[in-house]
């Protein structure tokens, strides 16, 4: 953090907070780990070493502390993104702070460094009283309930900040309803990053500007869709032409990568290169998808199959990215109103716009 100046100047606190709580303190004993076809566990009791490499291995990287149905349900988060999110939230002394998704406690912890009272809450009971019990042993003071955070926690309202540790895909009125005219909530949105939104000073509104890039985990009970070969098998290829562009941006520019998860919220990308180039996978998760496949020569063929012409939103989407001149994701934002959820890209009034659905 320090070699790459990760930590933020306007938020000094943040880097005093993480000196002050260790975050092994917050670790299970039993981590997993990805060995790249499955998650297995890594025991601090018989692996010391491994298990430190999964808490301490980079910034960059969460440690997975819950595989449910193989795949992750719960993570240490990587230290980068919980300095971006703590700087993004703007806290203050004597702020009272609600958090969704308690986890293993160690960003709740962070939080009392600096809040006024933080509440926490939590939907899975085994993972709140193993946080709460880690959380008064470090002297935190954190108010740990159990219930689904889509519903915020009312008994506490109103509150200055609202954080959450999870992603969603549509931001709970809830959580803009039990905060202060002015407060600010940071949210990860869209899977792909984190928004800090200002709650307006009426209250019937919440709308602020995209503050980083990171993958987070989803909420407890996301439906996470078909993988692309089970969608492939129950939709026939129907539709072959060519791709307009080089494949390459879907990889590498994640600027282009935000912009169609605006354009396209469900879309779903996997990438591979092969002797003849660099080929990707796309899909809705449910009904449609398609596979834009080099060929060997510099072009590139789309193959699609279900109701939707995931190729030719993809195109849409990239071609109105490029009108817009390439906007990067820090200039998209989100504004949140009790009937309606939309994104926008450089003015929350008169910039483009693109519904949440």
């Amino acid at each position: 953090m320090e070699r790459r100046g990760a930590w933020p100047g306007r938020s000094p606190w943040v880097r005093a907070a993480v000196a002050a709580v260790p975050r092994h303190a917050f670790a299970p004993d039993r981590l997993w780990r990805w060995t790249g076809r499955a998650y297995v566990p890594v025991d601090r009791g018989n692996a010391s070493g491994e298990w430190a490499d999964e808490v301490y291995g980079s910034p960059d990287q969460a440690a997975v502390t819950e595989i449910s149905g193989g795949v992750p349900s719960s993570s240490l988060s990587a230290q980068g993104i919980v300095v971006d999110m703590l700087d993004s939230l703007l806290l203050e002394p004597g702020h009272r702070v609600l958090e969704l998704g308690t986890g293993t406690g160690w960003n709740a912890a962070l939080l009392a460094r600096r809040a006024g009272s933080v509440v926490s809450v939590e939907v899975d009971s085994g993972l709140a009283a193993a946080a709460a019990g880690r959380l008064d042993r470090a002297g935190a003071g954190v108010d740990v309930r159990v219930a689904d955070g889509v519903a915020g926690w009312s008994a506490g309202a109103p509150y200055d900040r609202v954080i959450a540790t999870y992603a969603v895909d549509r931001v709970p009125w809830a959580w803009v309803g039990q905060t202060r005219p002015g407060g600010r909530i940071v949210v990860p949105w869209g899977r792909l990053g984190h928004v800090a939104l200002t709650v307006a000073d009426d209250g019937r509104s919440a709308s602020g500007w995209v503050q980083g890039l990171a993958t987070f985990m989803l909420a407890r009970g996301t439906d996470l869709g078909r993988r692309f070969e089970q969608v492939r098998e129950a939709a026939p290829h129907a539709h072959e032409r060519p791709f307009l562009w080089d494949p390459t941006p879907l990889r590498d520019d994640w600027h282009l990568r935000f912009a169609l998860r605006v354009s396209v919220p469900d879309l779903r990308i996997t990438m591979a290169e092969d002797e003849d180039g660099l080929n990707a996978w796309l899909h809705d998760g449910a009904t449609s998808w398609a596979m834009l496949a080099a060929v060997g020569d510099g072009t590139t063929v789309a193959h699609q199959g279900g109701p939707r012409r995931l190729a030719d939103e993809v195109e849409r989407g990239w071609g109105r990215w490029l009108t817009e001149g390439r906007p990067e994701l820090y200039d998209f934002g989100l504004t949140v109103t009790p009937d309606q959820q939309y994104a926008w890209c450089r003015d929350a009034g008169a910039g483009p716009r693109w519904p949440v659905i």
